[in-house]
């Protein structure tokens, strides 16, 4: 095995292209480690609706990422005080064995101090019944990645915030997660761990997944300028992208109603690759336009905040509902 260094990057959507740039080209004919450490970022499984995983508003006021990767399972929330460790190799037969990829990280826990830690369930590790590792699985023309996150000092109250969306009338064809109890692996480790920042931990596990004294003697293989290049593009075209990661949602239904003084507003939307496919609109409002040249003008408008916005401020509200403004219309859709 040997391992790559991310040259401490914490941009979720460089790591995870990076991630997806070794996957799916062969540099070397060992397996590969790879860890990242994400500044504040929700990850989306692949299949799921991206806006049905998250507390949109909360996100968008704190400014946390949201990224869609490669491979399925449910949205975790990454911050610095948690890193993600991605084993990648060729694919012999091993994909969905979460227990042979997990056991290099459960033995140096294990050495660590955190003897309590093993895999639970399908993919999952745990300690004192608490989840601090979730793991998922990708693979692509003969090449694989078996990744999970290890929460080490995250603030489990932003995992809750940033991870619980509005309750709303929505259906939805992705895959939806599930929540479970979880815990920092930190109060589990011996003392000397203890005072560690998430990058020397995630140092020091690096040497005992390794079973060497000194950073010099774990085998390494040093990215390129045109690594780099290669996985900007790949940045570009995917990670960094609003299609990608918003658009690429299974389609949904959507619901917002709400009493304003001039009567109810009830909108509903068809939502497809994150766009507004179909709208209407209902209520006991009394407006002087035809109700159905607004709700055409919202067709084919990303189903986001701003992009709704400044539809809604180039359309004369008054004219088709009555005393509304654009920032009203937009906090019943997403506060």
């Amino acid at each position: 095995m040997i391992f790559v260094d991310n040259q401490n990057n914490y941009d979720a959507s460089v790591n995870i292209a990076l991630e997806t740039y070794l996957v799916e080209n062969k540099l070397v004919d060992e397996p590969i480690l790879l860890f990242y450490i994400n500044d504040p970022s929700i990850i989306i499984g692949r299949n799921q609706n991206t806006l049905e995983e998250i507390n949109q508003a909360y996100v968008e006021k704190k400014g946390i990422r949201v990224v869609r990767r490669m491979s399925g399972g449910g949205a975790v929330y990454h911050d610095r005080g948690n890193f993600s460790f991605c084993f990648i190799k060729d694919d012999d037969g091993s994909f969905r064995d979460f227990a042979s990829f997990t056991k290099p990280v459960i033995e140096a826990l294990h050495h660590m101090g955190a003897i309590g830690a093993e895999l639970q369930g399908r993919n999952d590790l745990l300690i004192d019944g608490k989840k601090f590792s979730g793991n998922a699985m990708y693979a692509k023309d003969g090449r694989m990645t078996a990744h999970g996150t290890i929460l080490f000092d995250a603030d489990l109250e932003e995992v809750t915030h940033a991870l619980k969306p509005r309750q709303e009338k929505m259906t939805s064809k992705g895959i939806k997660s599930i929540r479970s109890r979880v815990t920092n692996i930190k109060p589990f480790v011996d003392a000397e761990y203890q005072s560690l920042t998430t990058e020397e931990f995630r140092d020091k596990l690096l040497l005992a997944i390794f079973k060497v004294d000194r950073r010099q003697d774990v085998p390494e293989y040093h990215l390129t300028e045109e690594d780099w290049a290669k996985v900007e593009e790949i940045r570009q075209e995917r990670f960094g992208n609003w299609d990608w990661n918003y658009g690429q949602s299974p389609d949904f239904d959507v619901a917002h109603a709400r009493k304003f003084p001039f009567g109810l507003v009830d909108l509903r939307f068809n939502i497809s690759e994150g766009r507004i496919k179909e709208a209407k609109i209902y209520g006991d409002f009394f407006g002087l336009g035809d109700i159905h040249e607004l709700e055409a003008q919202l067709v084919g408008v990303r189903y986001e905040r701003q992009a709704l916005k400044e539809t809604f401020e180039q359309i004369n509200l008054q004219h088709y509902l009555g005393q509304v403004t654009a920032e009203e219309l937009v906090s019943l859709i997403f506060d």
